[in-house]
């Protein structure tokens, strides 16, 4: 019997889903592309989200106790060189979605329209994870916003969005 053993990395072989998060300091309003987020309770249902350091998102959500997480849709794979290669500090993300008119409204947060589901999430505690530092949320308030397929991380390899 052959064996096939992949030349990807453990954590490279998982399809996982593709979010955004939208976060909030008072002022503004901020979105970026995460993907270490998943389910860690169902009662209470928490969330366990992970958000890269020196970021926006990261600045903002600091200042705040939640966010929102958007489940995006497969058609959605065109939002990742602004929400994830573009840096908040630089551009204002927000702006050029409502110019795109790309935004509804939901629970105080402006929120991608097309997005499959949305998840308001309180902030119980933060801890560092190394280049990440992670939240452990509650959601507060959860919306079905559109029918469709996730989009995923096999998706951006095959746009070549991402390398894995």
């Amino acid at each position: 019997m052959n064996s096939i053993i992949t030349r990807k990395k453990p954590w490279n072989r998982i399809n996982s889903p593709v979010y955004s998060i939208c976060s909030y300091d008072g002022e503004a309003y901020n979105m970026n592309i995460a993907t270490y987020i998943t389910a860690v309770s169902m009662k209470p249902k928490r969330y366990l989200c992970a958000i890269y350091k020196d970021t926006k998102t990261l600045e903002m959500i600091g200042n705040n106790t939640g966010f929102v997480v958007q489940l995006l849709a497969s058609t959605q794979y065109r939002l990742i060189d602004l929400l994830g290669k573009k840096s908040g500090f630089e551009t204002d993300k927000i702006a050029r979605l409502e110019k795109r008119k790309a935004l509804a409204n939901w629970n105080g947060y402006p929120i991608l329209k097309d997005a499959l589901a949305l998840l308001h999430m309180k902030i119980l505690q933060q801890f560092d994870a190394g280049d990440h530092i992670c939240f452990l949320c509650d959601v507060i308030a959860y919306k079905n916003n559109a029918d469709g397929e996730p989009l995923t991380l096999d998706i951006l390899r095959e746009k070549k969005l991402i390398r894995m």
